[in-house]
């Protein structure tokens, strides 16, 4: 897929590279969007991937004295959720996040990287653009700070040259009872989809804080929609009307009305263009609705799912002796498995699933649709679940990882294990491997998980055999077998 992997400890020596070889070069952080591309040949001419992984400061959330907040290039989407900066000055972006794949892809992809992918249907984009926000982008000969709207030209295109590097997301933080927003997503089912139609309003208003949003006058109102034109699009003449007005019913209507004209949508194979255009108006009047009532924290979790464990998304430990793979030559993988230490050269142009299954001889770990969506491949890079079909095989230089060979201690199987076997909770079982392994991280987070939390945890794993109410069933008997914490 690569013929060159170079895991970089600087900044610096990642913007050598990338003006070494230009176009030839990526950069991979989360690598959700980038990995799956290179398999199915989306990418050409890319030779050469840059690991930022584990360069150290570059996954800050961080509010400064002016009032922005700035987030790192490796700040990932379940970050953004665990923020409580993010969560209480910029709600609209923690939702966007938690609407983003699943814990698995939550844990590695990362906002940079949703931007600069520059899908229209991208669900970080509409907030980020409703604040208004600028990213910083870095090269060898100097640094620029460009506004997210000027930021792309196209479907899929941006501003960014080749030696470029995104360093800095930057936006200003809602005002605590005068700014508020939210942001809906309509999709094809609950997790695991590209947004039909996203939309962000955000509004600051007048008044006493104290009082009902529908008595305050609007000073000013941001309405931006995602996955309805090429690129994210404001709702000016919306946004326009809005201003100097109180939120009623009939101000609701016009403002959905107006909102549909920034609107261009297309016939895909998610939805009609008719379907995309009253879809625009219908999220626009919920997000307003929601906002007069005071629920525009709506479905946000006040403790979301993470499968992260106990070390809640704490950055990878640096790297002491780099990885360089080249047409040459490998430096080997030297990792830790389930405990165990392996050094394996010539496997560095694979994914990790591969690696895993091919190297090292784990099989326990499967291959179902090797694109992120039906979870079985899932396995613990550094005490995170990730989907290993995402991650190269480089990341696993110098990390811990599980897999489900691991979860049993001193041949006693792990409570969720158990817990499958006493249910029945099993029918072809190549979905189980990803199921263990996302449930026995949620019993790391959750000893006593609820049902809706359960249910969380496995949004990206895919069983085609049942209706889940044996696997939930499992999920409650293991919270009642494991030990309290």
């Amino acid at each position: 897929m690569w013929h060159v992997y170079r895991s970089v400890t600087s900044l610096e020596e990642a913007l050598g590279i990338l003006d070494a070889e230009g176009e030839r070069s990526r950069i991979v952080a989360g690598g959700t969007d980038l990995i799956l591309e290179l398999e199915r040949g989306v990418r050409r001419g890319i030779e050469t991937l840059v690991d930022i992984t584990r360069v150290p400061g570059l996954d800050g959330i961080a509010l400064d004295e002016t009032g922005r907040i700035h987030i790192g290039p490796l700040v990932t989407h379940n970050a953004c959720v665990a923020s409580k900066l993010i969560v209480e000055c910029a709600l609209p972006l923690a939702q966007a996040c938690w609407e983003v794949g699943a814990p698995q892809i939550r844990n590695r992809a990362t906002v940079a990287g949703n931007l600069i992918t520059a899908s229209p249907a991208n669900d970080t984009i509409a907030p980020l653009m409703a604040f208004e926000a600028s990213v910083t982008l870095r090269s060898k000969s100097g640094e620029r700070t460009v506004p997210l709207a000027q930021f792309y030209t196209g479907v899929r295109k941006t501003v960014m040259r080749p030696d470029e590097l995104l360093t800095d997301i930057s936006f200003p933080a809602l005002s605590a009872g005068r700014d508020t927003g939210m942001f809906i997503k309509l999709a094809l089912r609950r997790a695991q989809a590209i947004s039909v139609v996203n939309a962000t309003v955000i509004v600051e208003a007048t008044g006493s804080p104290a009082d009902p949003m529908n008595l305050r006058p609007i000073t000013r109102g941001r309405i931006t929609l995602g996955a309805v034109a090429p690129t994210i699009v404001r709702a000016t003449e919306a946004e326009a009307f809005l201003a100097g007005k109180s939120i009623s019913a009939e101000v609701i209507e016009q403002a959905a009305e107006l909102a549909l004209k920034a609107a261009h949508p297309i016939d895909d194979v998610r939805a009609p263009a008719e379907y995309r255009s009253e879809m625009v108006k219908v999220a626009v009047a919920r997000a307003l609705r929601a906002i007069v009532a005071g629920q525009e924290r709506g479905w946000f979790p006040e403790s979301p799912v993470m499968l992260w464990g106990n070390l809640r998304g704490a950055p990878a430990s640096p790297l002491v002796n780099p990885l360089t793979h080249t047409e040459t030559g490998d430096d080997p993988i030297v990792t830790r498995v389930n405990g165990n230490e392996y050094s394996v050269a010539g496997a560095n142009d694979k994914t990790l699933l591969r690696f895993l299954r091919e190297d090292v001889g784990l099989i326990g770990t499967k291959e179902g649709c090797a694109e992120g969506e039906c979870g079985a491949c899932t396995v613990y890079l550094d005490g995170a679940a990730v989907m290993s079909c995402l991650v190269p095989a480089p990341r696993a230089h110098g990390a811990d990882i599980i897999t489900v060979e691991g979860l049993a201690n001193n041949g006693a199987l792990h409570p969720i294990q158990q817990a499958f076997v006493d249910e029945g909770a099993v029918q072809c079982g190549y979905c189980t491997p990803g199921l263990l392994m996302a449930g026995a991280k949620l019993l790391e987070e959750r000893p006593r998980p609820t049902q809706w939390e359960a249910q969380q945890s496995i949004t990206g794993n895919l069983c085609r055999c049942t209706g889940y109410y044996k696997i939930l069933a499992a999920f409650d008997r293991a919270g009642r077998l494991s030990p309290k914490r």
